[in-house]
């Protein structure tokens, strides 16, 4: 009678049944087993694909947000990379520069040692600091002058060969006539009395002329019996005291019969370009000096 009671309440009836069920629910799933059943295959598909749909928007949100993030530091990194490759050029345009001077200065410094060892003079260098190019007066300015020592007819000359003569001076500064000048009809122009390399005791002559149309220098006075011929590098002699002995002029291009037929002729091709100098030596003769 009671139990009939008790099934009688209908609350208490479904709180019964639902009860038993749970427990026997429990149970089956606690037991071992291979593989689900149906309801859990639902329950488990079912919350499978809920979490699907908002956990794909919110990785994407998330991973959106995250590539802005990373974006920025790209950027900044990107930024970093930029100047320190600024920087790598600078350096690198730098060490290039000093390559090169120390090329330079190595050349210059065998250059003037081999010229002291051959002849009793000094070289002080000097920075060109303008240029006149005009065919009739060409010159360059230096910046050495009479506070330094220098005094007019001392030689220039550069790495390559001779390049003129200082022709004015002013304490700080010197002008320097190019050897572009030279002109036989020119009373103020300096000639440069020249040999051969290796024929200093057989070998003589003038270099007294410049041929603006060929870029060429004119040699005269050689005698027939001159063994000068085409390839000798030319000199200065030494005579007269004005140019020191030794200096290189240039090269013999060719020789031929003078004008008069008593001596020959040498056309001369410089050693220097007469052109783009940074720097030229102005040489100091021991006389000068003292």
């Amino acid at each position: 009678m009671k139990l009939f009671k008790l099934l009688g309440n209908k609350k208490l009836f479904i709180l019964l049944v639902g009860l038993i069920l749970f427990i026997a629910l429990m149970g089956y799933t606690l037991t071992n087993r291979t593989s689900l059943s149906w309801p859990e295959k639902v329950a488990r598909d079912t919350v499978g694909f809920v979490q699907g749909v908002f956990y794909k928007p919110a990785s994407y949100i998330a991973g959106f947000f995250e590539d802005i993030s990373n974006l920025g530091e790209l950027h900044e990194e990107n930024q970093e990379l930029k100047l320190t490759a600024a920087q790598y050029m600078m350096q690198q345009a730098s060490y290039n520069r000093l390559v090169q001077e120390n090329k330079m200065l190595q050349k210059e410094l065998k250059f003037t040692t081999n010229q002291l060892a051959q002849n009793q003079f000094d070289l002080h260098v000097a920075n060109v600091t303008s240029v006149d190019n005009d065919e009739d007066t060409g010159t360059i300015v230096v910046d050495l002058g009479s506070k330094d020592g220098v005094r007019k007819d001392m030689p220039v000359i550069s790495l390559d060969g001779m390049v003129g003569i200082v022709s004015q001076t002013s304490n700080y500064h010197a002008t320097v006539k190019l050897l572009t000048t030279l002109d036989p009809l020119d009373p103020n122009s300096k000639a440069i009395a020249a040999t051969a390399v290796g024929k200093e005791n057989q070998s003589f002559g003038m270099v007294e002329s410049y041929d603006k149309a060929t870029g060429m220098l004119t040699m005269t006075q050689i005698k027939e019996d001159d063994p000068l011929k085409k390839g000798d590098t030319i000199v200065s002699s030494g005579s007269g005291g004005l140019f020191p002995k030794g200096m290189i002029i240039g090269k013999v291009v060719s020789r031929q019969v003078g004008d008069f037929g008593l001596t020959n002729t040498a056309t001369i091709d410089p050693s220097a370009d007469f052109k783009n100098w940074k720097e030229v030596f102005v040489v100091y003769t021991k006389e000068t000096q003292e």
